[in-house]
């Protein structure tokens, strides 16, 4: 499975990467909001200053909701640098961009993804990945993880090469299922990483091993 983490900060990129697990980073207007990156030429150096530290896979979003929009977007953000994934909107003129990009051999993220039926039209589009937000489902009372179960079983009934990268990922429980029912990709804060290296078991035992190493040591 793939790490990516969702987030615009370059201190927490930094860190994930220098964990050595790190393999891209995932976006949002939201996400840039939230550091003070407004403008379009700081947005765009922004990703830019992301691609310079992680190694592959920056998911860079569009504003516009139209075709063209998304196509005069979409390719201002490809030429920004190789590691840049197209982050378009599960809508109509999004999916045409999708088939667009696919067949311009331009990497996309379809994004806002909350039904098997969206990811199946993904997919047959030709996005690169697929981004169901399984987070906010939960939020609605609604499994998050039936419907990556869903989307994995679809795609290996036709051998779609679309890869599932589950999103609005909250903790590392979602990670762990995330894995177990086969997800490609996994996007969410560091915080649900770093969660992963915890358990009272490790530090009982290291504790133990370190009181014991000095009574012998003293």
């Amino acid at each position: 499975m793939k790490f990516f983490i969702d987030t615009a900060n370059l201190n927490e990129i930094r860190e994930a990467h220098d964990l050595g697990v790190l393999d891209g980073v995932t976006t949002n207007p939201s996400l840039m909001a939230k550091e003070g990156i407004t403008g379009k030429d700081k947005i765009l150096k922004h990703y830019k200053d992301i691609c310079n530290i992680v190694d592959n896979n920056v998911s860079a979003e569009v504003i516009a909701t139209d075709f063209a929009g998304m196509i005069r977007e979409g390719e201002e953000l490809a030429e920004i640098d190789e590691k840049i994934v197209v982050k378009i909107p599960m809508i109509k003129d999004g999916i045409k961009a999708i088939k667009y990009f696919s067949e311009k051999g331009i990497r996309t993220n379809c994004t806002l993804v909350f039904s098997a039926g969206q990811a199946l039209l993904a997919a047959k589009a030709g996005a690169s990945y697929v981004s169901p937000f399984i987070g906010r489902l939960d939020d609605v009372a609604t499994d998050g993880l039936d419907l990556i179960e869903q989307i994995v079983t679809i795609y290996q009934n036709y051998g779609y090469e679309t890869e599932i990268l589950a999103a609005s990922v909250r903790h590392p429980m979602h990670i762990v299922k995330c894995a177990e029912l086969g997800a490609d990709v996994m996007t969410g804060p560091l915080s649900a990483i770093l969660a992963l290296l915890k358990h009272p078991l490790t530090d009982v035992g290291l504790e133990k091993f370190l009181a014991d190493y000095r009574k012998g040591n003293a």
